[in-house]
């Protein structure tokens, strides 16, 4: 069930002063980046999910400024009881590298000279939005992503992620999106660009104590925002209706609904957003390819995480047959992934107005976790010929209350609790083997959660060694660890 809105929340930024080599060779001396964050962090930060936004996005996602009376873009999926709960997720959303909204960009302040960065800010692309997402997760204390999660230019960002930091995250959601930049959405992205550069008031990106080029920006806006579009949400919502008028005024005046949309869509644009961050931001769309020599396969040879591709049928701007190919791709690596085409004739902008259906999906996707995003790894464990003396030291040590006990091969022999070394201290027993545990109820790390739990319970037990195929400990699940995920899980 859909429940509320987060409320008010609070913008943050974070500063770093170390230079970032970009992957272009190009150097920033310093970099700030603006984020919302929503929930609360567990103290092993293990629920944290990031949502990476779209291409004229920013960081807030969801939520209520002070004074404002609209939410953030993705407010119909954030917040309690929604598919990112925020009584069980630690969202986080930045604005991107190259952006306007508070993170480093062409209208920032160059360090050297107090002056904005103008047409001197250096090229970037999708992965170097990713390594300064990566660099405030870790300012953060974020070591690990749950997942990551986003739609058009976010989702390419998600991918990047699944691709740049295998290890680093569980779950990748992509939604409306692509694995590489076809030669028609870099047509359109340059046709926008084109007017932003045949605006005399762009002034070579020199424009800010002038007039800015709200002309070629307005117009850029227009010609983008068709793309998002599908043509029969245009004939539903505009038709051929006239706008202020009774009949046609045979002149070049604004005679139709849509073209007075188109217009009011520019206007409101140029209010929030700079033309040189749209320059470079599309730049790193067009830019953005992961397929290495020319094979998806290739490029997501080494992740690690669970994926779920979601496209939209009449999203003519990243049609179906690019997640397919994502998909694919996945599939004959054997890597988890979940797929679904929404059927839906909002067009490309439907992931930010299909709430029942994105709320569903996401939703699912989520609550089917496994043990392998919840285990505790680099797990402490002995050797049957320790002594009880030394298996209590390491508890203590390790601050552990289960020891799993191992062969010289990794293969689990055994267990120890803290309640068996209490009881060896009660009855005097000298040996590990004297109070040790040889049948042991285990997880495998691709089981759901939900299957643990029940077993768990069904043997009154709080925790269980997670055993890979040859039966080496990888990990260790605890009641503890679960406490707060068991609920949503059954």
């Amino acid at each position: 069930m859909i429940r509320g809105s987060i409320g008010k929340v609070i913008p943050k930024q974070a500063q770093f002063t170390e230079p970032l080599t970009l992957e272009s060779g190009e150097v920033l001396p310093e970099f700030t980046v603006a984020y919302e964050t929503y929930g609360t962090l567990d103290k092993d930060a293990s629920n944290a999910i990031l949502v990476c936004h779209a291409l004229t996005g920013d960081a807030h996602a969801a939520g209520y400024h002070e004074g404002d009376e609209k939410p953030g873009w993705w407010e119909m999926v954030i917040g309690p009881g929604k598919a990112f709960d925020t009584d069980q997720y630690f969202i986080i959303c930045s604005n991107v590298l190259g952006g306007c909204k508070g993170t480093t960009g062409p209208s920032s302040l160059h360090p050297d000279t107090g002056k904005p960065y103008g047409r001197s800010f250096p090229i970037f692309t999708i992965s170097d939005m990713v390594r300064v997402q990566h660099h405030l997760l870790n300012y953060l204390g974020i070591s690990r992503l749950f997942a990551v999660a986003g739609g058009s230019m976010g989702g390419m960002q998600a991918l990047q992620w699944s691709v740049t930091y295998p290890d680093l995250v569980s779950r990748v959601i992509v939604i409306a999106s692509t694995a590489y930049s076809t030669p028609q959405q870099i047509a359109f992205n340059e046709v926008g660009r084109s007017a932003i550069l045949s605006d005399p008031d762009w002034m070579k990106g020199e424009y800010y104590d002038r007039t800015p080029p709200v002309h070629g920006l307005s117009l850029a806006r227009m010609i983008g925002h068709i793309t998002y579009l599908s043509d029969e949400s245009m004939h539903h919502k505009f038709g051929r209706y006239l706008q202020g008028k009774n009949e046609l005024g045979f002149d070049f005046s604004t005679d139709f609904q849509v073209e007075s949309y188109l217009h009011h869509q520019g206007d409101q644009f140029v209010k929030r957003f700079d033309a040189n961050s749209y320059l470079y931001i599309t730049k790193a769309v067009d830019y953005f390819d992961l397929t290495v020599n020319q094979s998806l396969a290739d490029a997501f040879r080494d992740v690690q995480a669970q994926f779920l591709i979601v496209s939209i049928s009449s999203d003519w701007l990243y049609p179906p047959y690019l997640s397919q190919e994502i998909v694919s791709a996945l599939t004959s690596l054997n890597i988890d992934v979940d797929y679904c085409e929404i059927r839906s004739n909002y067009g490309h902008d439907a992931f930010l107005l299909e709430s029942g259906q994105m709320n569903y999906l996401l939703g699912r996707f989520l609550s089917h976790l496994t043990i392998q995003d919840l285990m505790i790894t680099n797990v402490p464990t002995v050797s049957e010929s320790v002594t009880i003396k030394g298996a209590a030291a390491l508890m203590i040590a390790e601050s552990v209350n289960h020891l799993p006990i191992v062969a010289a091969d990794g293969r689990l022999c055994g267990i120890v609790t803290s309640w068996d070394i209490s009881r060896s201290v009660a009855q005097e027993y000298r040996s590990l083997e004297d109070i040790m545990s040889r049948e042991v109820i285990t997880a495998s790390p691709g089981e759901l959660v939900s299957d643990a739990v029940k077993r768990m319970e069904q043997h009154h037990i709080s925790a269980l060694p997670v055993l890979d195929e040859e039966r080496r400990v990888v990990g260790l699940i605890t009641a503890e660890r679960l406490s707060r995920l068991v609920s949503r899980c059954r």
